[in-house]
């Protein structure tokens, strides 16, 4: 059964703007605390952003100070602002439950298809 959905992504020139969208079910979001995450082609997959059940958040240096991680519980949906967007940000993100530390890349459950962020002049 699909358990999260990630929408919103596209192709963008630098210095542009997404928002990206995670739907999640119900009885994964009341109890954890959510994040997002991404692939680009040949690395590893990476923490990007986390965000608790009461608000607390934190985000990789690498988008520090350039996007934002909110959730609204009532939709059960994490999104993800991204600003200022750069060539390097290109990557398949994904979201996930998560540790507010960002210590780990591992989602506790099975990964959705993700949405494909390109960013290019």
């Amino acid at each position: 059964q699909v358990q999260l959905v990630e929408s919103g992504g596209g192709l963008v020139q630098p210095g542009g703007s997404l928002r990206l969208s995670c739907a999640a079910s119900r009885s994964i979001f009341s109890i954890h605390t959510m994040g997002w995450y991404r692939q680009a082609p040949g690395k590893q997959r990476e923490f990007v952003a986390a965000v608790t059940n009461v608000g607390m958040t934190n985000y990789a240096d690498s988008v520090k100070g350039r996007f934002t991680i909110s959730r609204d519980n009532a939709k059960t949906t994490v999104y993800l602002q991204m600003n200022s967007l750069k060539p390097e940000d290109t990557a398949v993100y994904y979201c996930n439950s998560a540790r507010i530390s960002g210590s780990s890349a591992r989602g506790l459950y099975p990964w959705g298809q993700g949405t494909q962020v390109t960013v290019s002049s």
